[in-house]
């Protein structure tokens, strides 16, 4: 799992571990990487191997194909890029780290373990993205351009590999209480003197998610296990938004 040390990534960490995956999870932040794999030890009894690297450089990308160079299931996730209140404010590095991380990092993940998969009749691969992919807003702008462009990607390499039961889809969230999410919110609350809960619900309220909340991150995880799952044969190149209700569509 390319991203596995907090939030979404964490959450479905520990849904696959609770179905019995053994674990090889990367984070760029050591401590808290090694924090995660001895909390989902503990809690499930499987085995989680961490890796202390970056998958949008090469070396983070050797890294962990190093450690576990044939996965049968590659879950990839990252950390939110920044909140963007203007569009003006993004320069043109923000740009190449944004899409060194969610576009390119999880392609060339994709390409070096596909082979592998196909060869063994089998692979699951869940790219964890947002649901501003879909729903475009300029709070987003850092994470869903790059995102919107690896969903054209995974669903075009989807159709080509499924004849050999090798299964790429994408999942979009939307509010969710991660690391990011409460960092963000707290600032919010120091500045306005409430709370974090305080924050989060004024948000649910002005950007009107049905749900009234934000969603937990273990509940996204089981969603990324049945994704990963035998079960997921005939569900091939599927973007599934877990957003509370927001994205106002019909598909």
């Amino acid at each position: 799992m390319a991203g596995g040390s907090a939030g979404l990534g964490k959450g479905s960490a520990k849904a696959l571990a609770h179905e019995g995956a053994e674990l090889f999870i990367s984070a760029r932040g050591a401590d808290r990487l090694y924090a995660t794999a001895e909390e989902i030890t503990r809690e499930t009894g499987a085995k989680v191997t961490p890796v202390v690297a970056d998958h949008s450089h090469r070396d983070g990308r050797a890294a962990l194909l190093a450690a576990c160079p044939e996965p049968d299931i590659l879950v990839i996730t990252c950390s939110p890029p920044k909140v963007t209140e203007d569009y003006r404010d993004i320069t043109e590095q923000d740009w190449h780290d944004s899409v060194a991380t969610t576009l390119i990092g999880p392609i060339e993940l994709m390409k070096a373990i596909i082979d592998g998969m196909v060869t063994r009749k089998f692979g699951r691969i869940v790219n964890i993205g947002t649901g501003a992919a879909k729903y475009p807003a300029e709070i987003r702008l850092l994470s869903g351009p790059p995102r919107s462009a690896l969903v054209n990607y995974t669903v075009a390499l989807s159709k080509k590999v499924a004849k050999h039961n090798v299964i790429i889809n994408n999942l979009l969230p939307g509010m969710f209480h991660t690391a990011a999410t409460r960092e963000l919110f707290t600032a919010e609350a120091q500045k306005h003197n409430t709370s974090y809960e305080e924050e989060a619900n004024k948000f649910a309220e002005r950007w009107k998610i049905p749900a009234c909340s934000f969603g937990d991150p273990e509940d996204f995880g089981a969603f990324c296990a049945l994704f990963c799952s035998r079960q997921a044969r005939f569900t091939v190149g599927q973007s599934l938004v877990i957003d509370g209700g927001l994205i106002h569509g019909l598909f």
